[in-house]
């Protein structure tokens, strides 16, 4: 694994103070093969892990620029020597914190994680409340206001400690289904509080003067784990924020008319449905991506009613006998007699798929509470293949509710609503909303908090007036990664458009027709009778630059891009891959117009019958025929496969209605290697005896891979000639010419070439 050794600097940024956040130089962070955001391992006295970012403008490369905390954390002191690497960085299970006394009495669990949300921690680590993509010019973030209430300003300064991490021993980031806690020492501590606060030792609270119950399970990597009581855990809203309106849920007004027609008729007109012999119980399961705002939603259209709500990750990292008495309590208050509406977040957490046996006692209560006069059950999940079954059932949740990803209308519209209280200048958000495909709201909130803190920045360097741009915008796109697309790899589209590949003019028309066709004009394909493609194979030699041409496809239709690459999908466990392709499709249709990207796709699809893997590749294959022209059509989602070995690949795939349009990629002759390396050749200072064109000319049976390779490889021949030398000499070309071999076979590509025809 590539490491670095730099120069540690403590950031003079106040934007950055406290955030564990690292900034690298642009040259650091391409050596390392990383992209801002990623997870970063740094090693001093000890190892930590934090976010890494891009440096000011000016910065030497040689400087790597840490907050204090993050300083503390690696062990070492202003300008010693940290280590950087990149980092294996897994979704937070569960986190476990310690902190003081005032901290774990006043902040709840929900608002804890609300407050680390994206921040990679490892045990040990010391951690700040403060968020790390917000600005001390900005607007605090709804967990700074929930923090601000319940904890005053000290918030600000308040410094935890990581004592439990799972997946142990980390690093882990912080997401929104982790379960954040605090240790069994502190909870300890804040009961015995609430305790002597009530009056007396015994600790009878207000809710019927039972004691509020707590149990500590062993915990994790050798710590207690928080699995507060029944008083602890239910209340009014996990978030301590007061619902929004049901008319600014752009986006989601049909939905929420439904849910508020089902819960008028189920609490407040029963006799109706009584009168037509149907049941007045209601067990709702709201469905839809991480962020869209099912949660949002619930508490919007229940807010005239009594509202309990439980948050499913925490209460699910509970051991089984608090779990259930977490529930049990959620049941009798709504149960009281007063009624109201039970919410559960994130349901998958609490109740999943493979279920402990305490799972059917939390379902026992769950039925006992809808089954009583005035009361109706919310649960919330955006992995509705990972929760019980039995959850679904008749007497729970008999109905599904489920929220889709924004269309650019909306997504316009929710900037508007995001940017209202903004200051900005002139912008375009119909193009905003065009490059976003599956953003979801929470995307674009966090996108509007990057741009305000650029912003804010340039402000604070030029002594003006805050104001948002369009350039402040355009920059988070390169930042922000949306919710949506966690599950697959990110092709880096940008503003790459198909006018930017050179030559290959026949092979980008076939792609248009083929992909962007039927997604931008619907109508015409309808309007001839015809079923548009519904997948297309990209094949060529390698390096011939077919990745290429998928991110410049996307970045042409703005569509929202899955990629996977083949063998990734493929597990060893029965059924693991087949609901992985399941998946990967149903995120597709999810967030439409799309693009699902199966590069190797021989990896993926080989021949039936002919491989050694206990049958896993036949299966696959077949859930990939099944998607692709099954029972539930494909709309707006688009297959593109890519291949170097198209012969590999099951026949049944290429029949037509699959991969049915076969477009070559060729090899890039003399005029498409000029362009290859004028691209490539524009960071690299090359002296004026370079002929790129004459050297284009010469490089017959290289790919475009391969031209790079050897721009790359005369920039370090200059360097051995002279550290310090400041141009790349003929010279140099002609010794990296020698060390840089043609990769193509003319046997090969030829071969290729006829592909096509050979099949017909």
């Amino acid at each position: 694994m590539a490491e670095l050794a730099l120069t540690a600097r403590l950031n003079p940024s106040a934007a950055d103070a406290r955030r564990g956040v690292v900034r690298l130089h642009p040259e650091a962070l391409t050596a390392l093969g990383l992209r801002e955001w990623d997870g970063i391992a740094l090693s001093g006295a000890r190892h930590t892990a934090a976010v890494v970012a891009l440096t000011p403008v000016g910065t030497p490369p040689g400087v790597a620029l840490l907050d204090d905390v993050t300083l503390s954390n690696a062990g070492i002191k202003e300008d010693q020597t940290v280590v950087v690497a990149p980092a294996v960085v897994h979704g937070a299970r569960q986190v476990v914190l310690s902190g003081s006394a005032h901290a774990t009495r006043s902040i709840p669990a929900a608002t804890l994680r609300q407050a680390l949300l994206g921040k990679v921690v490892t045990v040990g680590d010391a951690v700040s409340l403060l968020p790390r993509d917000l600005g001390p010019d900005m607007p605090t973030s709804t967990a700074g206001q929930a923090l601000s209430r319940t904890f005053g300003i000290a918030w600000t300064t308040e410094l935890l400690t990581v004592t439990a991490v799972d997946p142990a021993p980390g690093p882990v980031s912080v997401q929104p289904n982790t379960a954040v806690s605090w240790t069994a020492g502190a909870v300890a501590a804040r009961e015995a509080a609430d305790r002597a606060a009530v009056g007396g030792p015994s600790g009878r609270g207000s809710r019927g003067g039972t004691e509020a119950a707590v149990s500590h399970e062993p915990g994790l990597a050798g710590t207690g784990v928080e699995s507060a009581g029944s008083a602890a855990a239910v209340h009014r809203s996990t978030s301590g924020e007061a619902p929004i309106p049901v008319e600014d849920l752009t986006g989601m007004h049909a939905q929420a008319a439904k849910l508020s027609e089902w819960l008028s008729l189920s609490l407040d007109e029963p006799e109706l449905l009584r009168a037509l012999g149907a049941s007045a119980h209601l067990g709702v399961l709201i469905t839809g991506p991480a962020g869209v705002g099912k949660a949002t939603l619930a508490r919007a259209v229940a807010a005239p009613r009594r509202l309990i709500e439980l948050d499913g990750p925490t209460v699910g990292a509970a051991e089984s006998g608090a779990r259930l008495r977490e529930v049990a309590a959620a049941v009798a208050e709504v149960g009281s007699g007063q009624g109201g509406v039970l919410l559960i977040s994130d349901i998958d957490a609490l109740l999943p798929e493979q279920p402990e046996p305490v799972a059917t006692l939390i379902l026992d209560q769950l039925r006992a509470a809808i089954s009583g006069p005035g009361v109706a059950f919310l649960a919330t999940t955006a992995h509705p293949g990972r929760v019980d079954a039995r959850l679904r059932g008749p007497d729970l949740c008999d109905r599904e509710l489920a929220l889709p990803l924004p269309t650019a209308p909306v997504r316009r519209a929710l900037l508007e609503q995001v940017l209202r209280k903004v200051p900005t200048g002139e912008l375009a958000l119909d193009a905003i909303a065009a490059r976003t495909p599956g953003f979801v709201i929470a995307d674009l909130a966090a996108l509007a908090r990057e741009a305000g803190l650029r912003a804010a920045s340039r402000a604070s360097r030029q002594g003006t007036a805050p104001k948002l741009t369009q350039d402040d915008l355009l920059g988070a796109l390169e930042v922000i990664r949306p919710l949506s697309r966690s599950g697959t790899e990110e092709l880096a589209i940008g503003s790459l458009g198909l006018d930017d590949v050179g030559d290959m003019v026949e092979t980008k028309q076939s792609l248009t027709e083929a992909v962007l066709w039927p997604l931008h004009h619907p109508d015409s394909f309808a309007r001839l009778g015809v079923e548009p493609p519904r997948g297309v194979l990209l094949y060529g030699p390698p390096g011939c630059g077919k990745t290429f041409l998928v991110r410049a496809l996307a970045g042409s239709g703005q569509l929202s891009v899955h990629s996977v690459k083949g063998a990734e999908l493929m597990d060893k466990w029965v059924g693991s891959s087949e609901r992985a392709v399941r998946e990967l499709f149903q995120r597709a249709r999810d967030s439409a117009p799309s693009l699902i990207f199966l590069d190797e796709v021989d990896a993926l699809a080989p021949r039936r019958g002919q491989t050694g893997d206990s049958g896993v590749g036949d299966r696959v294959v077949a859930a990939l025929l099944t998607e692709l022209d099954g029972v539930e059509p494909l709309r707006d989602v688009v297959v593109l496969g890519a291949t170097n070995r198209p012969e590999l690949i099951d026949p049944a795939l290429l029949r037509p209605g699959r991969l049915e349009r076969l477009v070559f990629v060729p090899p890039p002759d003399a005029q498409a290697r000029l362009a290859i390396l004028r691209t490539a050749g524009k960071s690299v200072p090359l002296a004026a005896d370079v002929d790129l064109a004459a050297l284009a000319e010469d490089l017959t049976g290289y790919s475009a891979a391969d031209c790079a390779a050897l721009l790359r490889e005369a920039a370090l021949a200059a360097m051995r000639r002279d550290v310090n030398t400041a141009d790349v000499t003929a010279g140099d070309v002609e010794t990296a010419r020698r060390a840089v071999n043609p990769s193509l076979d003319p046997a090969q590509v030829e071969s290729l070439r006829r592909y096509a025809d050979v099949r017909g």
